[in-house]
C-alpha cells in the first residue's frame, strides 16, 4: 500500500523538485505521465525523451547513448544572432553583427555543419585555435562573408593556410598572440604576396571572474600588452601593411557569471580599439571572444556554475557599451564580433545513462549478525539504537563514532571476531539512519550532522565512464542538471550519488545542483525490474571532444533528432551513429586486432595440444574472443538477466 506522502506526489512536483523551468531556458518539461519532454525550439512542440531512448533501443542502440536535438541547435544560432540584430536596431548602431562558432567547443561534424547551415543566412562564421581546426573552418566555412578568426599559436604552415583561404576570397583574420607572430605573419604574405587581415589580442587588466578567471591580466597566456601592441603598430607600418589591420580581440574565459566583468572588459576593449582607429589604422571588428554563459543550476546567480544575466542583458550590454564609448571617442562603431561556444551547443545534447545496480550501506540493516557471544561494543551500540535514555543527535552521533573506532582497533588487535565486528558496523549505521531521520524532523542541524545524509546515500551504478562523457565533473568540479526521465509521477525517495563503470574511485557525480549550495547527493527513485534511466543534459560543449579513455571505455552511441509533425511521436531519428567497438579503442592505443588474436590462437592451440581444453572448446573460445573485438567498450546489460530486482 502506498503512503500518503506518495500518492499526493505529482509530475509536477518533480518539475519543481529537479528545478527544469530553472535550468531548461524553456526547452524541457514533465508531461503528466511523468515523462521528460524536450522542447527543441521553446514552443509547445516537444519530443518524449523516452520515446527517443526506446527507438534506439530497436535500432540497436543501447544506453549509455547521446542524444542531440539539431532543432535546438540550431534555434541557438539563430537565437543569438536575432538578439544581436535586434539590439543594434534598437540602439541605432551603426555597425553589423558578425559571429563566429569557435570549434574548439565541439568539433564533431554533426555539430559544425548544422551550425554552418543555422547560420547561412547570418553570415555566422567559424573561429579556428589549430591548425586542424582552421582547415575544416576552410573548408566547411562557404561564401566570402563569412569571417574565420584564426587564434591560437601559429607556425608558418598556420599563417600560410590563413592567406590561402585569403587567395579564395575569404575573410580570414589572424589574431596576433605573441609579439613574435607579427613578423612571421609580414614575411610569408610578402613571400606569397598576399595581403593579410590582421587583429590584435589585447591583454586586458579587467579580471575575469570564475573557473577561467587567469585568461586576463598580466600573465595570461595570450595577448598583446600595452607596449607590444605599440611594438607590433611600428612593425606594421615599416611593412607598409597599416591597411592590413583590422581587428581588436579580447577574450576573459569562459562561463563567465557576472555581467558586470563583461561590462568592464567590453569598455576597456573598445578603449584600444577607439585609440587604434585614431591612429589611422581601418579597425573595422571588435571581437568580444567568449565567455556568455550557461545557468547549469538555474540560479541565476554569479556562481561559477550559473550567470547573473540572461543572454538578451549579455547581447544589449555589448552593443550598448561599444557604442558609448565609440561615440564618445567620435570614432565609427565596428561590426561586432563574439565567438560563443558553450552558450550555443551546451544545451543541444543530453547524455542519458542506465542505472543497473546500487550499492547499499542499508542492504543488511534490517539482517544484523548475531554473534554466539557479543562482545560488550556490540551490546553498548545496541542500547545506543534503543536510546531509553533519550541523548540528543549529537551527543549519540559522537558516542556511536566512537564505538565504531573501538571496534575497528579490537578487531586489529585481534580481541573482535568477523561476527561482532560485523554487527558493531551494522548497528553504527542504524544508528546514524536513526538520526537522519529525526534530522528531516529538525529544523536545526549541527554541523556535524549535515554529512549523514551522504554518508548514508546509496551509490546507483550507471553503465558509462564520467571520464569520456563528463571529463568537466571530475577534472572542474562541473554542476550538471541531472534528472530521471521517467517516472516522475512517483515521489523520489532514495538519497544516491552516481558511480560509473571505471575501476577509479574520482569515477563518480557526487555534486549535484542546487539553488541554495551544492548538493552531495541527488534524490531518486528506487530500482526495480525495469530499466531505470537519467538525463544529464546540457552537456554539448566539450564533453564530446575532451572524454579520456580511462579503461579504454570509448565514445557512446548517438542519436540526431529532428522534430516533424508527420511521425507518431512527433520526431524521426536522422542519423544513428555506433558507438566505439573494443576493436577501435586498442586499435588507439597502438595494438592490432588481428595481432591480438593470432597470439590468442596459438594459445589455445598451445592448450589444446597439452590437453588442457578440448578442440572443439578451443574454437568456442576462439570464436568468443575474436566476436568480442566487434563489441561496445560498455557493458551489455541484458533487461531481463542483467539486472537485480529490488523491492
Amino acid at each position: 500500500m502506498k503512503s500518503k506522502s506518495a500518492t499526493t506526489w505529482s509530475a509536477a512536483k518533480s518539475e519543481e523538485h529537479y528545478g527544469f523551468k530553472r535550468w531548461g531556458a524553456g526547452h524541457y518539461s514533465v508531461d503528466t505521465g511523468g515523462f521528460v519532454n524536450v522542447h527543441p525550439l521553446a514552443d509547445e512542440r516537444s519530443i518524449r525523451v523516452l520515446d527517443v531512448v526506446h527507438e534506439a533501443l530497436g535500432m540497436g542502440l543501447q544506453a549509455p547513448m547521446v542524444i542531440r536535438f539539431q532543432d535546438l541547435l540550431r534555434h541557438r544560432v539563430i537565437q543569438l544572432n536575432e538578439l544581436f540584430r535586434q539590439a543594434i536596431k534598437q540602439e541605432g548602431y551603426k555597425g553589423e553583427y558578425r559571429g563566429v562558432f569557435p570549434i574548439k567547443v565541439n568539433q564533431l561534424r554533426e555539430v559544425v555543419d548544422e551550425i554552418v547551415a543555422a547560420g547561412k543566412d547570418y553570415h555566422y562564421g567559424l573561429e579556428a585555435g589549430s591548425k586542424p581546426e582552421l582547415m575544416i573552418a576552410l573548408a566547411m566555412n562557404e561564401g566570402p562573408n563569412r569571417l574565420i578568426i584564426c587564434n591560437g599559436y601559429k607556425d608558418h604552415d598556420y599563417i600560410r593556410l590563413a592567406l590561402l583561404g585569403r587567395k579564395l576570397g575569404k575573410k580570414i583574420i589572424l589574431v596576433v598572440e605573441q609579439l613574435s607572430e607579427i613578423d612571421d605573419i609580414i614575411r610569408i604574405s610578402q613571400e606569397t604576396g598576399v595581403k593579410p587581415m590582421i587583429g590584435f589580442r589585447a591583454k586586458l587588466q579587467t579580471r575575469g571572474e570564475g573557473k577561467w578567471a587567469t585568461s586576463t591580466g598580466d600573465n595570461a597566456k595570450f595577448g598583446l600588452n600595452t607596449a607590444e601592441i605599440l611594438f607590433a603598430i611600428e612593425k606594421l607600418r615599416a611593412a607598409k601593411l597599416q591597411s592590413a589591420l583590422r581587428l581588436v580581440h579580447f577574450h576573459i574565459g569562459s562561463q563567465v557569471p557576472n555581467i558586470i566583468t563583461i561590462k568592464n572588459a567590453v569598455i576597456e576593449a573598445t578603449r584600444f580599439y577607439c585609440q587604434l582607429a585614431k591612429m589611422g589604422f581601418p579597425m573595422g571588428y571588435l571581437d568580444v571572444g567568449g565567455g556568455l554563459g550557461i545557468d547549469y543550476d538555474g540560479s541565476r546567480t554569479n556562481f561559477e556554475s550559473s550567470m547573473n544575466y540572461s543572454m538578451e542583458e549579455y547581447v544589449r550590454d555589448v552593443v550598448f557599451n561599444i557604442r558609448e564609448i565609440c561615440r564618445d571617442s567620435g570614432v565609427r562603431e565596428p561590426d561586432i564580433v563574439s565567438e560563443s561556444g558553450r552558450a550555443v551547443v551546451a544545451p543541444h545534447s543530453l547524455l542519458v545513462v542506465e542505472v543497473f545496480e546500487r550499492i547499499n550501506k542499508r542492504e543488511s540493516l534490517g539482517k544484523q549478525h548475531e554473534p554466539e557471544e557479543k562482545h560488550k561494543v556490540v551490546t553498548d551500540l545496541e542500547v545506543m539504537l534503543k536510546n531509553k535514555t533519550k541523548l540528543g543527535r549529537l551527543e549519540r552521533f559522537h558516542d556511536a563514532l566512537q564505538k565504531k573506532e573501538e571496534a575497528f582497533s579490537l578487531f586489529n588487535l585481534g580481541y573482535l571476531d568477523l561476527e561482532n565486528r560485523a554487527a558493531a558496523e551494522s548497528l553504527f549505521w542504524q544508528i546514524c539512519e536513526q538520526i537522519a531521520r529525526e534530522n528531516q524532523k529538525a529544523g536545526y542541524q549541527p554541523e556535524e550532522l549535515h554529512d549523514l545524509s551522504k554518508l548514508l546515500a546509496d551509490q546507483y551504478v550507471c553503465n558509462f565512464s564520467v571520464f569520456q562523457s563528463l571529463l568537466d565533473h571530475w577534472g572542474l568540479d562541473q554542476l550538471f542538471p541531472i534528472t530521471p526521465l521517467h517516472r516522475l509521477k512517483e515521489k523520489p525517495s532514495v538519497n544516491a550519488i552516481l558511480v560509473d563503470i571505471t575501476c577509479d574511485s574520482d569515477g563518480k557525480i557526487d555534486r549535484f545542483i542546487d539553488l541554495q549550495d551544492v548538493k552531495d547527493y541527488i534524490t531518486l527513485h528506487p530500482l526495480n525490474s525495469q530499466p531505470y534511466y537519467l538525463g544529464i543534459y546540457l552537456t554539448g560543449a566539450y564533453q564530446d571532444i575532451m572524454g579520456d579513455l580511462h579503461n579504454l571505455f570509448g565514445r557512446v552511441n548517438e542519436v540526431h533528432v529532428f522534430l516533424e509533425d508527420d511521425e507518431p511521436n512527433g520526431f524521426y531519428i536522422e542519423e544513428a551513429m555506433a558507438g566505439s567497438r573494443i576493436a577501435d579503442v586498442i586499435e588507439g592505443v597502438q595494438y592490432q586486432q588481428e595481432e591480438l588474436c593470432r597470439k590468442m590462437k596459438a594459445q589455445i592451440d598451445h592448450a589444446t595440444r597439452k590437453d588442457m581444453v578440448k578442440p572443439r572448446e578451443g574454437v568456442r573460445l576462439l570464436e568468443l574472443y575474436e566476436g568480442q573485438m566487434l563489441n561496445k567498450t560498455y557493458l551489455n546489460i541484458d533487461p531481463k538477466n542483467g539486472r537485480k530486482k529490488k523491492a
